[in-house]
């Protein structure tokens, strides 16, 4: 493969890297309940000063499940631009391929939290982790669909084939 064309394979896939960089900080003990708790909790308090105890908890732990949605559906459509590089549209097997990258990286990264003070690696997270990276690839689809790209896939930009010589005729 030619420089230039690793150069421009590699630029589609740095928002995936960078999203996957923020992943893993987000998995750091900086993260845990515990700390998120120490800032998210009082915030709700303010914001609900006669909620009970019970009901801060249940919020604080919806807040935490929702960022995980939302960092899982950035990372998909990022890796989907990834997948797709330099062609336009949409494709099943692009999405196919996001979705088992993304679900990859979700068992990774609750892998990573195993070996993490104040953390833990749950199932359900992966589990939510993949609604989100399939509700991103859902929009992508809407996206796509309704832009008329759904299904039409122009080629990866390569240089010309060369061309085929033509047979002539052999006179009488």
């Amino acid at each position: 493969m030619h420089k230039v064309q690793l150069i421009s394979r590699t630029k589609h896939w740095l928002p995936a890297i960078c999203v996957a960089i923020i992943i893993s900080s987000f998995s750091s003990h900086y993260f845990s309940a515990a700390q998120t708790g120490r800032v998210i909790l009082p915030l709700l308090h303010w914001l609900f000063p006669s909620a009970s105890r019970h009901a801060l908890r249940v919020m604080h732990f919806a807040i935490r499940k929702a960022a995980h949605v939302t960092e899982f559906a950035a990372f998909s459509i990022a890796v989907f631009h990834g997948v797709r590089a330099d062609r336009s549209g949409w494709r099943f097997s692009w999405a196919a391929i996001t979705l088992l990258v993304s679900v990859a990286f979700g068992a990774l990264d609750e892998w990573h939290q195993s070996f993490v003070p104040l953390r833990e690696p749950t199932v359900r997270d992966v589990i939510i982790d993949t609604v989100g990276a399939f509700l991103a690839q859902v929009l992508v689809w809407v996206y796509a669909k309704m832009h008329g790209n759904v299904g039409q896939a122009e080629p990866i930009a390569t240089s010309p084939a060369p061309a085929s010589p033509s047979i002539e005729k052999i006179g009488d």
